[in-house]
């Protein structure tokens, strides 16, 4: 989770091997006041029921298009949500958040 205002990492969740990021969402325990708001992106359909005070863009249905006020919508959402994109990629370019730490202190052998 990301501040929108600041970009600064509020918590983070994990899980082992291929898991959806919800199903990480869910299974953590993680509970927000009210009065925050919960920005997510499509795979994030029924958040709803777990925080009220939440919005995720609307997906289009087999056989059937978003109209253009929905279409809309998303656009104004993404425009919002991207500035938590942008520290998730971050964190991605420097495998921050799939490579182990190895660089432990007590196997350093030269004094800095």
């Amino acid at each position: 989770m990301v501040n929108q205002g600041t970009g600064e990492i509020i918590c983070t969740a994990h899980g082992k091997g291929r898991e959806h990021d919800f199903r990480i969402f869910k299974n953590s325990k993680v509970r927000l006041r009210e009065n925050i708001k919960v920005l997510g992106d499509k795979g994030y359909q029924g958040i709803q029921k777990l925080h009220l005070n939440s919005q995720t863009p609307k997906k289009k249905s087999r056989g059937n298009d978003l109209s253009t006020l929905e279409k809309k919508r998303n656009r104004e959402l993404a425009k919002i949500r991207v500035i938590g994109e942008n520290v998730h990629g971050k964190l991605k370019v420097f495998k921050i958040l799939s490579e182990r730490y190895r660089n432990h202190r007590a196997s350093l052998w030269f004094k800095v």
